[in-house]
């Protein structure tokens, strides 16, 4: 970049309003909606975000760019113009969400939103979901803010991104070389994160900053270098439509993303802004009326559509209907072109009125202490005293009840020494989460039954030899690690337990128990699947309460997913074929008035704390009724 040096006081420069970028917004927004509310019908939509991305890069470095050319650069007027931009719907939908959660969200999902609303206000949502992120991690649908994380990364770059700017100017460097070095670096981070650490590649601002590089890349290229880009621009913008239907289509919650794959909707919009409006596919397609239209409301948009959507699944405690979501979708682009036509548009054609942009960031920072107060506050839990206690939705405390990190690991690499005691005959619990649920109640019957107990339980870890599993830990070796103490104890009795949803592991289940077996172990006793609910358990009877206005009853039927029975038949039938005793929760939690919601009518908890994870009060109730069939025949 080589500066001139212009006269002083030039006003700031707006670049020339583009209709076509508007119009490839829209092509974004749609994908996101339509995937958020039909997912089967866009397999790929969320590259839309990733679209944003390049798109915000470049209308942000063409303003800094153009301003900084002409001496009128000031960061306090770029951070003004984006207060006047993004606070206002962003404030009009926290304090929606914050009311609507009041009537709709249990203690803790309240407790949660409250975090999420802080963690929006800060623009470090992505963060915040990072850091949640894990095994018991709430299910995204039930996340109305979970959209935000897109507007903590754009806001983090806006910080980095005129500083770079700036010093690049300053000091005379090569602006080319520069970006391409920086937004290497970051896309070389996304792609080792893809594989290694998902999470972080989704989330991280330092492996998602080289997509809003892009979009800076073919800002400075159309005005300082345009000789490197095609004389013709016909073909770039249908080689970028191509490329972004190839994303839309080709990409799915599958693929391992963003990592290579994000070059597809990234180089795409690249190709389509570098255009110009002049094309053909820019002109009629992206630059029509409608197409324009949709753009310019695409922020207030994507903010509402996702906790509309968020809400709806809440209150019917699951999948809502299509025609429930079409409403959503519907309310949502009305809502947005309210949004922007009475708070958006006004208060940006306010420019130069100072006291709005300090309105504005106390209002936002009075909703953010708001919502920090009420995690701090655990969610209010005095809005639903008149609720019974088994409905707070309060969690058990996994930490001490499972014996976490200890003897269920999720992060850590080795069992503790405590996990295995020394009493006679010793009971050897291994599986996964769901087996590790059940220690509480083997615990409690240890004065009954007078026996040790050898907990081996890893998250998403089921007892099976010789296989990982995806979104695991190295089960692999814990397993094998398993066996070998199997060998050494040869203990009385082995309980197999874990989440099983899928038929195809009864081959190998077949294999382990046979090295079981060999390694010298006592009684085989396999455990089929818990009840499982198609939402979570809290959720839905608080669901009922509100619709019923009476308690919910002691068995369901509703919301019970039937997946889980069929492979108890058939787990039973593999039990009874190769000589291991099985135990079928189904058949002592389910009958046929449904499945059990509560310990007992007087009950303090429930029986289940999310979709399929036993409470402790569960458990202990489990093992009340399993333990004397398991120690019936000593071995």
């Amino acid at each position: 970049m080589h500066p001139s040096h212009p006269a002083p006081d030039t006003p700031p420069l707006h670049p020339k309003y583009r209709p076509d970028i508007d119009g490839l917004r829209a092509i974004a927004i749609l994908a996101v909606v339509v995937f958020h509310a039909f997912p089967q019908w866009l397999p790929g939509g969320f590259v839309g975000v990733d679209i944003f991305f390049v798109i915000s890069g470049f209308l942000i470095s063409s303003i800094i760019f153009g301003n900084l050319e002409r001496g009128s650069f000031s960061y306090a007027d770029f951070y003004a113009r984006r207060v006047r931009r993004i606070f206002p719907a962003l404030i009009v939908v926290l304090a929606s969400c914050y009311a609507a959660g009041w009537f709709l969200l249990l203690p803790d999902e309240y407790k949660q939103l409250g975090k999420h609303i802080a963690g929006g206000t800060g623009f470090v949502s992505n963060l915040v979901l990072w850091n949640e992120a894990g095994y018991f991690d709430r299910a995204s649908e039930a996340k109305p803010l979970l959209h935000l994380w897109s507007l903590g990364i754009e806001e983090q770059f806006y910080i980095f991104w005129p500083l770079l700017l700036g010093a690049v100017w300053k000091y005379r460097l090569n602006f080319l070389a520069t970006t391409l070095i920086i937004a290497a670096a970051s896309f070389l981070l996304n792609v080792l994160n893809v594989g290694s650490a998902p999470v972080a590649g989704f989330y991280s601002p330092l492996a998602r900053f080289w997509e809003l590089m892009v979009g800076g890349l073919a800002a400075y290229l159309l005005l300082h270098r345009s000789q490197y880009l095609p004389k013709h621009a016909e073909w770039p913008s249908l080689l970028g439509l191509l490329l972004i239907a190839l994303a839309l289509v080709c990409i799915d919650q599958s693929k391992s993303f963003p990592g290579w794959w994000a070059l597809l909707p990234t180089a795409g919009a690249f190709l389509m802004i570098s255009a110009q409006p002049a094309s053909w596919v820019n002109r009629q397609l992206l630059g029509n009326r409608v197409m324009v239209w949709i753009g310019l409301v695409s922020y207030p948009l994507y903010l509402w559509h996702w906790p509309l959507l968020a809400f709806l699944r809440i209150q019917e405690s699951g999948q809502p209907s299509a025609q429930a979501r079409a409403g959503a979708v519907l309310a949502a682009f009305v809502l947005a072109a309210l949004t922007y036509w009475l708070l958006e548009k006004p208060i940006r054609q306010r420019a130069r009125t100072r006291w709005i942009v300090a309105v504005l960031c106390l209002a936002l920072a009075l909703v953010g202490a708001v919502g920090f107060k009420t995690y701090q506050r655990d969610g209010l839990s005095f809005r639903l005293m008149r609720i019974s206690p088994e409905l707070m939705g309060i969690k058990p405390d996994i930490g001490s009840e499972w014996r976490r990190e200890q003897c269920f690991l999720e992060g850590a690499d080795r069992f503790a020494d405590s996990c295995v005691e020394d009493a006679r005959p010793a009971l050897f619990l291994w599986g996964d989460s769901h087996a590790a649920a059940l220690y509480p109640g083997l615990k409690q019957m240890q004065a009954e039954h007078s026996f040790g107990i050898v907990q081996r339980t890893a998250s998403a870890c089921r007892p099976l030899l010789g296989k990982n599993f995806p979104g695991s830990r190295s089960c692999r070796e814990l397993n094998d690690d398993t066996l070998r103490l199997v060998a050494r104890l040869k203990p009385e009795y082995v309980l197999l337990h874990a989440n099983w949803t899928d038929l195809g592991d009864l081959p190998t289940l077949e294999a382990t128990i046979t090295a079981i077996r060999a390694a010298g172990a006592g009684r085989i006793v396999l455990v089929g699947p818990d009840p499982t609910w198609n939402d979570e358990l809290p959720r839905i009877l608080f669901a009922y309460h509100r619709k019923e206005h009476r308690r919910p009853p002691l068995r369901m039927t509703e919301n019970n997913a039937q997946a889980a029975h069929a492979i108890d038949v058939a787990m039973r039938e593999f039990a009874q074929t190769h000589g291991v005793h099985y135990l079928s929760s189904l058949n002592l939690l389910c009958d046929a008035t449904g499945c059990l919601t509560r310990t007992a009518e007087t009950a303090q908890d429930i029986m289940t704390m999310d979709g399929s994870h036993l409470t402790p009060q569960g458990a202990r109730y489990q093992a009340s009724h399993f333990l004397p069939e398991i120690f019936a025949a000593r071995p």
